[in-house]
């Protein structure tokens, strides 16, 4: 196995999720600050707007307005490039527990995952779906169920949709066809004892880099997973949570890797300190919508929903 090292890149948040590159800056989703945020080159923060609510998954719409689902109140929000908000879609019929993390497509489609059972509250795991909103907003949930959905991607030929089911140690695929619907779930990886795949980043080879959450398992961090379950590389992060992880900069070839320094007791209070580290790990990510340009983080007035 191939290790990496990793280098700070910014500090000073809570508890960050859904690192996406876009325009030129990585966009992030604080969901104990209640904000969404980018950040530019030189570690530059700029709040694009505050939400009532925990925000969570990220998406960029082929028109340049971006998605961000509200992990309580289970509804996906638009942000226009001028940084106004409206609700996009209630997903709350379709999910157990709170909504998470989410991928969109060139087309508009977007897959939102979701815990499935109250995990702070002591439920059992429980299994939940998908959901899907189609870019006509229509809303329902996807075949297959899958325990607690939570990173997602796309391999680089875009046919298949790779999502990291947190409580059940795999990786699942799904057949993505021409309309946006998917089908065909199947286990991709099985991933060792103790791993907890969180979010999640595919590479221009096909490789898929899972976040490996909890520390405490048998090495939090971060590694890249093959179709069948080879782990060829890895990023150890012995002092943090390893949450998300997205490809970046100009070439696509630097990891951006979300950290969060908590415990679940502090969870549960919301209380965390969250930062981003960089590793170059000779790699590029598979090209996507995040990498369009539009104006929206330069643009426009920040608005509390």
């Amino acid at each position: 196995m191939k290790y990496h090292d990793m280098t700070e890149f910014s500090s000073g948040h809570q508890f960050l999720e859904a690192p996406r590159w876009h325009d030129g800056k990585l966009w992030l989703s604080d969901f104990f600050a209640q904000r969404v945020i980018t950040v530019d080159g030189d570690g530059t923060v700029d709040e694009i707007v505050a939400i009532d609510d925990s925000p969570s998954g990220l998406g960029f719409l082929p028109d340049g307005s971006v998605l961000v689902v509200t992990m309580h109140g289970k509804k996906v929000l638009r942000i226009t490039p001028d940084r106004a908000v409206s609700e996009y879609a209630d997903i709350s019929a379709f999910t157990g527990g709170a909504a998470n993390d989410m991928l969109v497509t060139d087309s508009g489609n977007a897959y939102i995952g979701n815990f499935g059972f109250d995990v702070l509250g002591g439920e059992e795991p429980a299994p939940t779906r998908l959901v899907r909103i189609a870019p006509d907003g229509a809303v329902d949930a996807v075949p297959g169920d899958v325990l607690c959905p939570n990173g997602l991607g796309l391999t680089p030929d875009g046919s298949t949709l790779v999502v990291a089911e947190t409580f059940a140690r795999r990786i699942t695929a799904y057949d993505v066809h021409d309309d946006g619907t998917l089908s065909g779930a199947r286990i991709w990886a099985e991933l060792p004892e103790g791993f907890s795949p969180d979010g999640l980043a595919v590479d221009a080879d096909g490789g898929v880099w899972v976040a490996n959450v909890f520390v405490g398992a048998p090495e939090s961090g971060f590694y890249r997973v093959e179709e069948g379950g080879t782990i060829t590389d890895a990023i150890l992060v012995p002092d943090a949570w390893a949450v998300a992880c997205a490809f970046g900069g100009p070439d696509l070839d630097v990891l951006y890797l979300v950290c969060n320094a908590t415990s679940l007791a502090e969870f549960a209070e919301g209380r965390s300190r969250g930062f981003v580290r960089t590793a170059r790990v000779g790699r590029h990510g598979a090209s996507s919508v995040q990498t369009r340009t539009n104006s929206l983080a330069s643009e426009g007035k920040q608005e509390h929903v």
